[in-house]
Order: structure tokens, then sequence, then C-alpha cells
């Protein structure tokens, strides 16, 4: 019985995130989950010779 997350759900879990981590902080967390998630996708499909994405100063 299983529900997917509506939105008075994912408000809460915005609200607890935000009191957690404070509003400066969330930006950095979403990125490192957002690496993290990118690196987990690319380990599963096995680009050992992926791109990379780092930004080059010229």
């Amino acid at each position: 019985m299983l529900r997917s997350i509506g939105l008075p759900e994912l408000l809460i879990i915005l609200a607890v995130a935000v009191l957690l981590f404070g509003g400066k902080k969330i930006p950095e967390v979403a990125k490192g989950l957002g690496e993290g998630i990118r690196n987990f996708k690319n380990s599963l499909k096995g680009d050992e010779a992926a791109p990379s994405n780092e930004k080059k100063q010229a």
C-alpha cells in the first residue's frame, strides 16, 4: 500500500531540508546529489572514458 509523494509531503520534506541545512547550503547539497546520481548512472552503463564536464579556465 505505497502511495506516491504528493504536494503536501514534498513541502514538508523541503521545509525540513531548509531547517537542517539552511537556505544557502541547499544548492551545494543539490549539486552534490546530482553529481552522485550522474556518477552512479555512468558506472551502471560502464562508461569508463566518459568526457569530463569540468569547466576549463582560459
